[in-house]
């Protein structure tokens, strides 16, 4: 027998190519028909594993959900980046391969993000998710998060709506 280890710990130098290439799949899964493609490959690209590898040396909290010896997910969390919105948190992104997706990676790993934030004394928080993105809407809502706010996105020439889900201490 076998057994498999899942853990969320936070992401290491040697991680930045996987979180890449989790950012590329889970990104074009999510928003494939969405963001138009051009926009989309452009968002992606910018992300490769240097733009990773800086992010993790500079310190940016990146947690990543690792099965097996596998990256499965990442999660990359804050200050809260709206001034206009009461929260002390905010999570930036939180992806999963599609592959690992319903499985409860993803409370896992949303769950590590916000006890993290919670101890750096960041009690309320934040997330956005564009409208059309109707499995993360779904997903915000099942972790008890109340809609607070909307907004907009410009992708090339198209504007998408966002809305802001938040929770209190």
């Amino acid at each position: 027998m076998s057994t498999v280890l899942i853990e969320v710990r936070p992401a290491r130098l040697a991680d930045a190519t996987a979180v890449a290439a989790v950012h590329d799949d889970a990104w074009r899964a999510a928003y494939q028909g969405i963001i138009p493609g051009g926009e989309l490959d452009k968002l992606i690209n910018r992300r490769g594993p240097c733009w990773w590898d800086s992010a993790i040396r500079k310190g940016s909290r990146i947690s990543v959900l690792v099965f097996g010896d596998q990256v499965a997910g990442y999660a990359n969390y804050g200050r809260n980046r709206a001034r206009s919105l009461q929260y002390q948190g905010e999570i930036y992104e939180l992806y999963l391969r599609p592959e690992f997706q319903g499985l409860g990676f993803g409370r896992r790993l949303f769950a590590a993000a916000r006890r993290d934030l919670t101890l750096s004394g960041l009690k309320s928080m934040v997330i956005w998710a564009l409208s059309d993105n109707e499995p993360a809407l779904e997903f915000y809502r099942a972790l008890g998060g109340r809609m607070v706010a909307r907004s907009s996105e410009q992708f090339g020439s198209k504007t998408l709506d966002k809305v802001a889900f938040a929770w209190s201490a």
